[in-house]
């Protein structure tokens, strides 16, 4: 089954387009496709808050890293200022995906 995004009026692909992309081409009605698209990306959050790696075959992996403190640099005023440490999200996309992406290019 392919989803088809050619009628979005906006460039970018937002929840809300996603669930009424779940409305129109796959027969959910508009609160139940509301609702898994929320509960799809509530469980990704979820995972990543936990430290968890998330994995979506064929798209992609999401990581949680933990960057250490460092010293920064204010650039307008050359400044220097201490960055904490932090926790960060990281994706790598997945071959396929890639490749998908390189041969629409």
């Amino acid at each position: 089954m392919e989803l088809m995004v050619d009628s979005l009026e906006s460039p970018a692909l937002t929840k809300a387009h996603l669930a009424e992309l779940l409305y129109e081409q796959i027969g959910l009605n508009k609160r139940e496709a509301k609702d898994m698209v929320d509960a799809f990306f509530r469980i990704i959050a979820e995972e990543l808050v936990r430290g968890e790696e998330v994995k979506i075959s064929g798209f992609g992996n999401f990581q949680v890293r933990t960057k250490a403190a460092r010293p920064g640099r204010n650039p307008r005023t050359g400044e220097a200022v201490p960055i904490e440490a932090r926790r960060v999200v990281t994706f790598h996309v997945s071959p396929k995906l890639r490749d998908l992406v390189q041969e629409g290019a």
